[in-house]
């Protein structure tokens, strides 16, 4: 599934520094080599990132260059973090802290808390949903399931952008968010959920990051403690760092600027999480004595998977898009990607079951295949599909394989065999490695052929035997090696969250399967309203789902079905097309050719010394004031209707009814709320003020350019009067 599972599962372990070099292309022996001063690496899917990173750690262990307890490397799953570890241990350079923001800022608070603030440390509560329940009650607000899931989102995406609840408004409008609820009602609710926190003396993983940089600001006695443990930082993933990340780091880092970070700005796909590529892109203006490496020999996928990738990037826009970088695949040629098109979603999915069943029996483990959809909710029918076709799956992001029962208790059953074996009459006959594991395991389940059919049972056996061929290869690696030992390794995995391969076909959403890979991938469900999803508005948010589907394609090693359905169910109205993203890419299409690529070539550029010239200054906003009174408007209610509440409305009631049932029509038409069309608070201000032209329509806060220029000729005949009903009927019969 990684590359770490993929290749040579006990590789030895590098007899010298320089030995830790060998078999790293040129650009990446740039990356190990530079081991002083700020550092980016921009690297391309499959380009080898985290073997450059790693290297570039253990060759400074090695060289006597860098102490391993003064390194920390950061990351974003505890998955790549432990995939990190166990590399590091594998080049010689165990002792390398490899942790999240989130493990690393917690273990630092929990340590200086008892000096920093005395007594014990609030409760961290790992679910906040009942919290924002528990607020939403106390406001006497009503919120359904879903509602409860955006407005907690909305919390969390405040946090990392450092945004109290005063603020959210202007700054959910500035960042060009949609809320869920009226700003005003989220900023409540946010201000309760506070103030439940601090009475139940809980704390969450936001605060985990909050509650640090605050202890590093005030005390720069614990901040230097901290600094003088660690000297050296590397942050991989650095295109998914949040405001609040940025600024631990920066004061983790104080002064210094021995930090490497590492990244691609063409796999930015969690800005909705408050994650933002401007610190990648930004890294050699706040550095300019920066070493920049590029990375583009990609290792992974074959030229026809990356020739698709390079298409997908080559007609996005925006500032990720300028920093782009063109992969060139060192791999042998293989098959094209194959586009199918099917009738319904229950006949796609049984497409693609009938190859995967094709694909195993030519010989392709199902362990090399995964299905990849843009929503969870998607997963059902695909399941379902493989179940009836008899073919094993698993689900991406359920339990960690070391959390499995079964796993635990067969960990138990072989520490014990590998203490007492000798009394074990299991264990009389066999003599080497994997048979003594067989025959624990047999015990515990395993059999020497799997179950019939699919579910719990098989999912059981398939964890069972990914330990029994993991025994298999740590003694093919290791000659004379002992039960105990595999027990000691499969403790090691189990801390670094190093899991085995399970055999099965992967089912995981495109963001789930960031940082994974595979010999064959099916991306299913690319049609218009899924790739992009429906609510992709903006030019940023569609540019984001180009970028998702760049992801799901450079998953690929050596084949790529890409699949679409013209209706969702049998017998539904086939009103579907296949993505605009594959204009122009699949054959018979056409579209707008890309531009030439402005960042494709790799290598390495030096540091200056000189600053570059300072970015132009933002124009300071004029504060909004009363339309009526003239007071200075400070609430985000209040910014909207450009007005006091308790100042007189001449709000024109007639026009505000017609407006509030356009806006109805226009929320079923798109399938989103209606608030997302236009607020209370805006159709209010818009039957107020009567706007008579564009310019006065863009006066009123609520109406940015994307809504002017999709509602803005309607919402001005409305408030002019004029029916709408010819125009509805003539889109209609458009239809």
């Amino acid at each position: 599934m990684t590359a770490a599972t993929h290749s040579t599962l006990f590789p030895r372990v590098p007899d010298s520094a320089d030995a830790v070099l060998e078999g790293l292309d040129p650009e990446q022996r740039e990356v190990a080599t530079a081991l002083r001063g700020p550092v980016c690496v921009l690297a391309g899917a499959g380009t080898g990132k985290t073997r450059a990173i790693t290297h570039r750690i253990a060759y400074g262990v090695r060289a006597g260059i860098l102490q391993p307890s003064s390194v920390l490397a950061v990351t974003f799953t505890n998955r790549a973090a432990g995939e990190m570890r166990g590399r590091l241990r594998q080049l010689g350079a165990a002792g390398v802290q490899a942790r999240t923001f989130h493990s690393a800022a917690l273990r630092q608070l929990q340590y200086f808390w008892p000096k920093a603030v005395g007594g014990s440390m609030p409760r961290l509560v790992d679910r906040k949903i009942q919290l924002v329940a528990d607020a939403a009650a106390a406001c006497r607000i009503r919120l359904d399931r879903g509602e409860l899931r955006d407005v907690t989102a909305e919390i969390e995406w405040s946090k990392v952008t450092q945004t109290v609840p005063a603020d959210y408004a202007p700054a959910a409008a500035k960042a060009g968010r949609e809320s869920p609820r009226d700003p005003a009602e989220i900023a409540q609710l946010y201000s309760v959920y506070e103030d439940l926190k601090r009475d139940r003396s809980v704390i969450d993983f936001e605060d985990v990051l909050l509650l640090t940089v605050a202890v590093l600001q005030d005390r720069h006695d614990i901040a230097e403690q901290v600094r003088s443990q660690y000297q050296h930082f590397v942050v991989d993933e650095y295109q998914d760092v949040s405001p609040l990340q940025q600024r631990l780091l920066e004061l983790w880092l104080g002064e210094r600027d021995s930090l490497c970070v590492v990244g691609d700005a063409s796999q930015t796909i969690y800005s909705f999480t408050g994650a933002t590529p401007d610190h990648l892109l930004d890294f050699r203006t706040r550095h300019p004595g920066a070493t920049v490496v590029k990375l583009v020999r990609d290792y992974r996928s074959t030229p026809q998977v990356v020739h698709l990738a390079n298409g997908l990037l080559a007609q996005a826009r925006g500032r990720a898009a300028d920093h782009r970088l063109e992969l060139i695949s060192q791999r042998e040629p293989g098959p094209e990607p194959a586009y199918t098109e099917y009738t319904d979603e229950p006949v796609e999915a049984e497409g693609a079951a009938r190859r995967i069943r094709e694909l195993m029996e030519s010989g392709v483990p199902a362990s090399e295949i995964a299905i990849l959809f843009r929503t969870n909710a998607q997963s059902e029918t695909y399941e379902q599909a493989l179940a009836d076709a008899g073919i094993p799956y698993q689900l991406r992001g359920a339990e960690r394989f070391f959390d499995r029962p079964e796993v635990r208790k067969a960990s138990v059953a072989l520490r014990g065999a590998a203490r007492f074996g000798g009394n074990d009459s299991l264990l009389d006959d066999v003599v080497d490695l994997p048979s003594q594991v067989r025959a624990v395991l047999s015990g515990e389940g395993w059999t020497a052929q799997p179950p019939a059919g699919s579910g719990a049972v098989r999912e059981r056996w398939e964890s069972l035997a990914a330990l029994v061929n993991l025994a298999r290869d740590f003694a093919a690696a290791r000659a004379g090696a002992t039960l105990g030992d595999l027990v000691a390794e499969l403790d090691e995995r189990a801390n670094a969250q190093h899991a085995p391969t399970v055999q099965g076909v992967t089912l995981a959403s495109l963001h789930s399967a960031k940082g994974l890979e595979w010999d064959v991938v099916f991306l299913v469900g690319v049609a218009e309203g899924m790739m992009p999803i429906t609510y992709a508005k903006t030019d940023e948010q569609i540019e984001e789902e180009r970028r998702l589907l760049y992801v799901g394609v450079t998953r690929a090693r050596e084949r790529l079905y890409v699949s679409w359905s013209l209706s969702r169910s049998p017998g539904g109205r086939p009103n579907r097309r296949p993505s605009r993203f594959l204009d122009g890419l699949r054959p018979g299409s056409t579209g707008t050719a890309g531009r030439a690529a402005v960042a494709g070539a790799g290598g390495v550029e030096r540091g200056f010394t000189s600053a570059p010239a300072a970015a132009p200054r933002r124009k300071q906003r004029t504060p909004a004031r009363c339309r009526v009174c003239g007071r200075t408007l400070t609430d985000a209610g209040e910014m909207k209707l450009m007005r006091c509440e308790d100042c007189p409305s001449d709000m024109d009631e007639g026009l505000y009814e017609r407006l509030r049932e356009w806006r109805a029509v226009q929320a079923e038409r798109s399938g989103q709320p209606a608030f997302c069309v236009f607020t209370d608070k805006t159709l209010m201000a818009i039957a107020e003020s009567v706007p008579d032209d564009e310019r006065e329509l863009a006066r009123i806060p609520g109406v940015g350019m994307r809504k002017l220029n999709r509602y803005g000729t309607e919402v001005l005949a409305l408030c002019a009067g004029r029916e709408l009903v010819e125009e509805a009927e003539e889109e209609d019969e458009d239809d």
